[in-house]
């Protein structure tokens, strides 16, 4: 696979993944669906695997196998007239423009939170 097309691969994943985004929020999205859309966007968002991507080869199956079977799977079980809302709205999502001075903040706040909860756990450590 050459590098264009792992990368226009990694953005239809991307834009499958917040087309099940969307199923999962829709109200007229049958519960069980929901749910399972729900955990698969979840899943494909989250940085944490099922098998940590620092095992060599096999790291890498669930983003390779899972994640394509999961966001396949939600797709077949979702009414055709959801999926085709959800891909509006997955579309207009994506061409919103990004804010790097938001992002920005938010990391920073992060990083606050966590430094000011390290201090806490420090202190908690040090007392006993």
């Amino acid at each position: 696979m050459t590098r264009v097309s792992l990368r226009t691969w990694a953005r239809a994943l991307k834009q499958q993944t917040l087309v099940i985004y969307f199923v999962a929020r829709n109200p007229k999205t049958p519960w069980p669906v929901r749910l399972l859309a729900l955990l698969i966007a979840a899943y494909a968002l989250s940085p944490i695997d099922l098998i940590p991507d620092f095992i060599p080869v096999i790291g890498y199956l669930d983003d390779l196998i899972l994640i394509p079977l999961g966001l396949a799977w939600v797709i077949r079980l979702t009414p055709p007239d959801i999926v085709e809302s959800s891909r509006a709205q997955a579309q207009r999502a994506s061409q919103k423009p990004v804010s790097y001075p938001a992002a920005a903040f938010i990391l920073v706040l992060w990083l606050v939170l966590l430094g000011w909860h390290g201090r806490w756990l420090l202190g908690i450590v040090h007392s006993t």
